[in-house]
């Protein structure tokens, strides 16, 4: 994916409402989401490099879409 492309489901009302999401989240409320994805049982988070990343992008992408998940 460039990097002004869209996910095919995603508009203009999408994307105002993630970043007014991010935009009036409080620390506290960061630090927990934060918290939260680090205790999820169903991922994992890890350090690759850079350019490996839109790799993981695609398999993932793969993966959702063999499993009918909508991102």
């Amino acid at each position: 994916m460039k990097a002004n492309e869209l996910p095919a489901d995603w508009d203009e009302q999408h994307i105002r409402e993630v970043v007014d999401y991010y935009e009036t989240q409080t620390d506290e409320e960061a630090a927990a989401e934060h918290e939260a994805a680090l205790s999820s049982p169903t991922g994992t988070l890890m350090e690759v490099p850079t350019e490996l990343v839109p790799v993981f992008r695609e398999l993932i992408a793969k993966h959702q879409q063999d499993r009918g998940v909508r991102k």
